[in-house]
């Protein structure tokens, strides 16, 4: 089994900073695609940024410029650094990951279990 726990969320003020870490553990053979999403309530889950194994990044049009995504590839873990943080960044934020368990399957998708990110305006 490969199990994704999120950590880092909390309550910020609007214009702070709050660094985000997920590290996948378990059964795992490789991981190709990293990646963050959120969902504020009513609305529907959103890509925030992504990584690929090689370390190529991309991000929402809305995050672009402040938040800043990275991987550990030896310890199995995406970082997501996020400043200068907006009211409207307040949202639930998922890791997902793609996980080969063994090198005869493909890569499966996997999810955290969700850490809440708060900006007070």
């Amino acid at each position: 089994q490969v199990q994704l726990v999120e950590s880092g969320g909390g309550l910020v003020q609007a214009g702070g900073s709050l660094r985000l870490s997920c590290a996948a553990s378990g059964s795992i053979f490789s991981i190709n695609f990293m990646g963050w999403f959120r969902q504020a309530p009513g609305k529907q889950r959103e890509l925030v940024a992504g990584i690929s194994s090689g370390g190529s990044a991309n991000y929402a049009d809305s995050v672009n410029g402040r938040f800043t995504i990275s991987r550990d590839n030896a310890k199995n873990t995406v970082y997501l650094q996020m400043n200068s943080l907006k009211f409207e960044d307040t949202a639930v934020y998922y890791c997902n990951a793609g996980v080969q368990t063994m090198r005869s399957l493909p890569h499966v998708n996997y999810w955290g279990q969700g850490t809440q990110v708060t900006v007070s305006s």
